[in-house]
């Protein structure tokens, strides 16, 4: 049986984050995915959606020793604009543009592609002698005692740990096993994430085009065969999308130009299209004998605002935080308690604010639409509203 002091389920970029994080603590860690990664951009199986990290995000992973292996591939988010296209045609009625230098010297964010997240934090954890990365290896079985956790793999190996994190997805098996329920928001909607090159340059600017069935959301990526380039996350009813994926790509081309409301001129495709299903999804607890939830684990938001990630990596950090100060108690009820309680509050509120504007974004009936677009207005025009949104938007805690 092996043994190691922390014990990571899951290997997508919140696991391997997770093993950075604690790798660069000092703590000896184990990190298990069932599946082998997938870091090339052209491979079957990438994940072509992007990560922006705010700049709290960007702080912790520079504080992990992570962030120089990101820098040269990020796209700075300078300017985050809101479009209301609501109106009888695809065009823009409302459209507002929040600039970080508003309220900071920094840009919101930084925007990578998330396979290329993967190979990058791979690369880190090469390099760091008290951590081992198990590919192609699951959790089978999670028995936890006051003392410590023993997991059963997939492999038949068995490792004994004093911590067990759950970064394993919306499906978790750690939070299963430690029988804690979650509450889940379904909304009929599915996201088809691709690249796609541009005549009009992005500017580094993000941009949400609000219309019936969700947002269309262009995020900027670094150049693309000379051409200007965007990662873009298009919502919509579940069978819209489907009948979206099928179509052939100067068909899609066409489509997904006049859902953008035209802004960045003929859209092209620069990658091939993926599907992911919409939900939004919070554990009752973030904490069980042994065991810490994290990440999707713990809770899963649709791609509004870039907060998915964001809220993972606060969850992390905490979590990091707190086992520095239980060294000589790790993986106790009384960290994981005070893990909870750091961070239930931030989740839930920011579960519930993205699940309310993804409601709006769905919205179909012209009034709710007119709603929409006053809100907007709204939001914008009052100063200490629209400073509040901006705070938020560079990751601000509530």
């Amino acid at each position: 049986m092996q043994t190691t002091q922390v014990f990571i389920a899951g290997g997508g970029i919140a696991g391997l984050s997770a093993a950075a994080a604690f790798g660069a603590a000092g703590f000896e860690v184990i990190c298990a995915d069932p599946m082998p990664p997938v870091t090339d951009r052209d491979a079957e199986g990438a994940d072509l959606r992007t990560t922006a990290f705010l700049q709290p995000a960007r702080d912790f992973m520079d504080e992990i020793g992570v962030w120089p292996r990101f820098i040269d591939h990020a796209s700075a988010l300078q300017v985050m604009r809101i479009v209301d296209a609501g109106g009888a045609l695809p065009e823009p009625r409302v459209a507002h543009e929040f600039d970080a230098s508003d309220i900071s010297d920094r840009p919101f964010g930084w925007n990578l592609p998330n396979w290329l997240l993967r190979r990058e934090l791979l690369a880190h954890l090469a390099t760091l002698p008290n951590v081992t990365f198990l590919s192609g290896v699951g959790v089978t079985r999670v028995f936890t005692r006051l003392t410590e956790a023993r997991v059963t793999l997939s492999n038949g190996d068995r490792v004994r740990a004093h911590l067990v994190v759950g970064a394993d997805g919306r499906n978790s098996k750690v939070r299963q096993a430690a029988g804690i329920e979650v509450k889940t928001t379904r909304f009929g909607q599915k996201a088809l994430a691709f690249a796609v090159t541009h005549p009009l340059p992005h500017m580094n600017v993000s941009t949400e085009v609000h219309r019936t069935g969700g947002p269309f959301t262009l995020v900027p990526l670094p150049d693309h065969q000379g051409m200007p380039c965007s990662a873009i996350v298009w919502m919509d009813e579940g069978p819209k999308v489907t009948r979206l994926l099928d179509l052939p790509d100067e068909a899609f081309e066409a489509e997904m130009t006049a859902r953008s409301a035209g802004l960045f001129g003929p859209l092209k495709l620069a990658s091939r299209r993926t599907v992911w299903p919409i939900i939004a999804q919070e554990a009752e607890r973030l904490s069980a004998q042994r065991i810490a939830l994290v990440a999707e684990a713990a809770h899963v938001v649709p791609p509004i605002g870039a907060q998915g990630l964001n809220m993972s990596l606060f969850d992390i950090a905490s979590l990091v935080s707190l086992a520095k100060d239980h060294r000589d108690t790790l993986g106790t009820a009384d960290m994981l308690d005070r893990y909870h309680r750091s961070r239930i509050n931030d989740i839930r509120m920011r579960v519930a604010g993205i699940t309310a504007l993804n409601r709006a974004s769905m919205a179909s009936a012209p009034a709710l639409r007119d709603l929409r677009a006053a809100g907007l207005n709204l939001f914008y025009t009052a100063p200490a509203v629209r400073k509040g949104l901006m705070q938020l938007g560079l990751g601000a805690r509530a």
